[in-house]
């Protein structure tokens, strides 16, 4: 259940690495960077319930990327691990942030992963969140051929809301209110009147298997890999050891009575663990 309101953002765009992206700015001008990725088929708005918490101290930012939430839809083909990650490190370019904690979720933390490994010079901190170090190919495929499947239509928006779910996890425990401002942002009316999700499938068709723990020898900041749960099948002991032995710095901190969308389960329990990680 949550414990705060969702905060208030202001909506920014801007052309970097050949793309127009959409970014919430959650404030506040003058402390240190926080900027935040969501994760696949999600949206910027999955940190309205943890921003709070977090900008007594920090200015922070999330990004829509390419092909979701109000970013731009791209070709297909750029819908790359390489190219999400140069997406966030030209966005970080122009917005000119220095020593920045990056949070990734997800896809977002395979993204994060991928970008601290590869473009190092801005990045202060980083905070993986429930992100699968590997994907299953049989799951790969299932994906491949879910993009190819036009998205649904629906007549009217509260109909799009009624079926919307989360994937990723066993257990439903976002808030009702929580998941329908997830879904009310998620979607767009077409010209038709009918209305969709805003992700592109494409990101799907074009999806392709990664492995992270290698990336893990190129981080050198702190770094802290953040549980959906005790009963995550994310970041298991043998798997934190295969990390640790690459990058001994990293921590690890499960978020309880939650389940992998963390920043919507227990806003609260998210924002304690990241505290108590950038304090120390």
């Amino acid at each position: 259940m949550t414990a705060l309101q969702a905060a208030n953002s202001t909506d920014h765009f801007i052309e970097a690495n050949g793309v127009n992206l959409h970014y919430l700015d959650y404030g506040t001008r003058g402390r240190r960077p926080m900027l935040c990725l969501h994760g696949g088929a999600a949206h910027a708005h999955w940190f309205d319930y943890v921003a709070p918490g977090f900008t007594a101290e920090h200015h922070v930012y999330a990004m829509d990327s390419r092909g979701h939430g109000d970013s731009a839809r791209a070709d297909a083909k750029t819908y790359t691990w390489h190219t999400f990650a140069a997406d966030v490190n030209a966005l970080a370019e122009k917005l000119d942030l220095q020593d920045y904690v990056l949070v990734g979720h997800s896809m977002g933390g395979m993204i994060s992963l991928v970008n601290a490994a590869t473009h190092p010079g801005r990045i202060g901190a980083l905070i993986i969140v429930d992100s699968v170090m590997l994907m299953p190919m049989e799951r790969v495929t299932r994906m491949n051929a879910f993009g190819t499947v036009p998205a649904r239509a629906y007549a009217t928006q509260e109909e799009l809301i009624a079926r919307y779910r989360l994937e990723g996890g066993e257990k439903q425990l976002t808030a009702p209110a929580v998941l329908r401002r997830m879904a009310t942002y998620g979607s767009r009316q077409n010209a038709d009147g009918t209305w969709q999700h805003k992700s592109d499938r494409g990101v799907y068709a074009n999806f392709s298997q990664i492995e992270g723990v290698p990336f893990w020898e190129k981080i050198k900041v702190p770094a802290l890999v953040i549980r959906g749960g005790a009963h995550s099948p994310r970041f298991t002991p043998e798997m934190m050891a295969e990390i640790h032995a690459r990058a001994p710095q990293v921590q690890v901190a499960t978020v309880d009575d939650s389940d992998h969308h963390v920043t919507l389960d227990n806003p609260q329990g998210f924002i304690e663990v990241v505290r108590n990680f950038l304090r120390a």
